[in-house]
């Protein structure tokens, strides 16, 4: 049998996750691997060691990974890592952060809902308030980047407030792990959660998390659930070379192990933040120029992803809006914002300034209530 040959993408993925991979990462999914041999469960090892470097330079850390999507490593920490009298603070201004929370009353741990709305920042002030007053919090979680409007929030200031109340800090840095630089040890994040198809620029299937190693010893016999027992994932990728304890996405591990070298190709996080941000600066400019509006302001977006206002016209419709971006090879997001009409761009995964170019002359010639507008006051009719 002849090998297969790797499709063309019909489009580009302008989204959070899944993201437009390169062909050499999709190419790594073509070979088949054991769970049990030792080669690949090298590869495993090799990636846990390449994570807790990114996060930071200082020892004292570990990683792992879970099986499935970002919000299954999310609930393996939320119903691992809190103990039975334990409680949690969620600090929100989005569909994360509630998400969070929604996890959190699943598994009947005790919880605040700090949500200060998804345009606005999270309230520092009664987040400190609430720590203070309520001695029976032990745990705080936070969204680094809220991509229910591209939101990028203050970790470094709510770290400071919890670690100065003594309390365990857990972050989703889902959509920001890889493409913006964070030294987790500095941020004082005992527990850091992200997935292997965002900023790293690998594909579905698996998430992971980092930690200090002194809080994965303190977790055990704490999980809520068999299949995302976080310590018990933690123990036997440590005592057994990276072995997962139930099958692994070994097409996906492969994948991203290939995702961590084009990083470091790349330059690491630093040159793929630069051109995440680049991205995002091209992005904001041309759209402005065509008229659109961000949602937030210019000190509140992450270079992740951006919302914009939907265009205040009567013949606008979103769902063909983006059926004539897709037929010109991009696919955008639609809003998820509850009080604003909006629609959003991503910046991340095999994304060039280049290719946000061309995004905004496709987007151009998409916008077709201004096209009828023009028509209609060139003709008269």
């Amino acid at each position: 049998m002849k090998p297969i040959a790797l499709p063309d993408s019909p489009y580009l993925l302008l989204t959070p996750g899944p993201l437009t991979t390169t062909a050499s990462i999709k190419h790594k999914m073509m070979a088949d691997a054991c769970t049990w041999d030792d080669d690949y469960n090298n590869v495993v090892q090799q990636i846990r060691a390449r994570l807790v470097r990114l996060a930071t330079p200082q020892s004292g850390y570990t990683s792992v990974l879970m099986q499935g999507s970002g919000t299954a490593s999310v609930e393996s920490v939320i119903g691992s890592v809190i103990p039975g009298q334990g409680k949690l603070v969620v600090v929100a201004n989005g569909v994360y952060g509630q998400r969070i929370a929604q996890i959190a009353s699943y598994l009947r741990i005790p919880h605040h809902l700090l949500d200060a709305g998804e345009t606005a920042g999270p309230d520092l002030a009664a987040l400190e308030q609430l720590l203070a007053s309520d001695p029976a919090i032990t745990h705080v979680a936070v969204v680094h980047c809220e991509t229910t409007t591209g939101m990028l929030n203050p970790i470094e200031a709510v770290g400071k407030i919890v670690k100065d109340a003594g309390k365990i800090f857990i972050v989703d840095a889902m959509s920001s792990f890889g493409g913006i630089e964070m030294d987790m040890d500095q941020l004082q994040i005992d527990f850091l959660i992200s997935s292997a198809n965002k900023c790293i620029q690998g594909v579905p299937g698996f998430g992971f998390i980092i930690a200090k190693r002194s809080r994965m010893e303190e977790i055990k016999g704490r999980a809520r659930s068999l299949s995302l027992d976080l310590y018990d994932q933690w123990k036997c990728m440590e005592e057994h070379n990276g072995k997962w304890r139930f099958t692994s996405p070994t097409h996906v591990v492969r994948a991203f192990a290939q995702a961590l070298n084009e990083l470091d190709a790349e330059g690491g996080i630093a040159a793929r933040a630069g051109r995440y941000r680049n991205n995002h600066r091209v992005l904001v400019n041309g759209m402005r120029r065509l008229g659109f509006q961000t949602l937030l302001r210019g000190s509140q977006m992450s270079p992740i992803i951006t919302s914009f206002y939907s265009p205040a016209h009567p013949d606008y419709r979103f769902q063909r809006f983006y059926s004539l971006l897709k037929q010109r090879g991009f696919v955008i997001y639609p809003g998820k914002v509850s009080n604003a009409d909006c629609f959003r761009i991503g910046n991340i995964g095999n994304i060039h300034p280049a290719d946000i170019e061309r995004l905004l002359a496709a987007i151009g010639q998409s916008c077709y209530w201004e096209h009828k507008a023009s028509t209609v006051a060139a003709t008269g009719t």
